[in-house]
């Protein structure tokens, strides 16, 4: 790192920039190391040093997430991670006045929280989902297709925006036979569903999602369930579509009704399905590409949000294959 002229960022409110920094200034650690620059903190006011660009951009990683916090909004140090990222993939120029506005990630919120994306693709999807009927997003595990996609079909339930939730995934039997499982359809069923319970509790209110179970206003069920239903006003998920065939692809795109939308996720990597059986993901996303009410997101190894041992771990084994 070369010696440049330090960049002087204050911060008006004691308080909230403590807050900013971290405990221990970890916050700050975390821009030296992903900047590669000297960041030093004396009262409410940070001293940064390194190239230009650099400086620039944790300068506006510092002043976005301070507003947030002068906005009443709670940060992390992935909010940190988020905003490094998407400071980097849209860089301001040097000289150019700082604010909110420069590191914009896009939010979905509930009443039960806010969801901040934590990469310029996070941010990309979540806009997708607000502009098109009908989304794709396909990547690794970790990248946030599944979470992000509840979060925002959640937030359209609790503004009124669709009447129903509905949720899907292919029920495919790795390593067990739905028949050896005790209990009646659902208990079978629902490990497979487990991971879109989880993102839902986490975003919604723990009552308001058991009672809008029992009364069908939510619904979660396994992808043979969907044929031969239109799906009317409700916002539709299917997860782990890279486990459908083509012909169940098909059937599922095809019940969207009026005032609906739908999100398809998978990972093209990691199909399930027995040997000669053809995934309906990829050739879907092909066959559907010049519908402009369709989009596709493709997440990839850089976007994995869940930990950097994650994106290592995917890493590898890409490697592998």
């Amino acid at each position: 790192m070369t010696s440049q002229d330090a960049l002087i960022v204050p911060f008006e409110d004691n308080r909230l920039a403590a807050e900013l920094f971290g405990e221990y200034d970890a916050n700050l650690a975390m821009l030296e190391t992903r900047l590669d620059i000297e960041v030093v903190a004396h009262g409410n006011v940070v001293t940064l040093r390194g190239s230009d660009s650099s400086c620039a951009i944790a300068r506006e990683v510092l002043e976005s997430l301070y507003d947030r916090l002068a906005e009443g909004e709670d940060i992390s140090t992935g909010d940190f991670d988020g905003a490094i990222r998407h400071a980097r993939a849209h860089p301001a120029d040097t000289g150019m006045a700082s604010g909110k506005d420069l590191v914009k990630m896009e939010q979905i919120r509930t009443r039960k929280r806010t969801i901040t994306a934590r990469s310029p693709s996070q941010s990309t999807y979540i806009k997708s989902m607000t502009k098109q009927d009908l989304v794709f997003a396909t990547g690794p595990a970790g990248t946030g297709k599944t979470y992000l996609a509840v979060a925002f079909a959640a937030a359209m339930l609790e503004r009124g925006e669709v009447e129903r939730l509905i949720l899907s995934r292919p029920a495919i039997e790795a390593g067990e036979r739905l028949g050896f499982l005790p209990g009646d359809m659902r208990e079978k069923v629902d490990p497979y569903l487990r991971p879109l319970y989880d993102a839902l509790y986490d975003v919604l209110v723990p009552e308001k999602v058991d009672r809008d179970l029992e009364t069908g206003v939510i619904e979660i069920a396994p992808l043979a369930f969907m044929r031969g239903r239109t799906l009317s006003n409700a916002a539709i998920i299917l997860d782990e579509a890279q486990n459908c065939t083509q012909i169940q692809m098909k059937m599922f795109l095809t019940r969207i009704g009026e005032g609906s939308k739908m999100v398809v996720t998978g990972d093209p990597t990691q199909i399930d399905l027995p040997a000669g059986q053809n995934s309906g993901l990829a050739g879907a996303i092909e066959i559907l590409g010049n519908i402009p009410e369709i989009s596709h997101i493709s997440f990839s190894r850089a976007d994995i949000v869940r930990r950097e041992l994650v994106s290592k771990i995917v890493a590898a084994y890409e490697g592998e294959d």
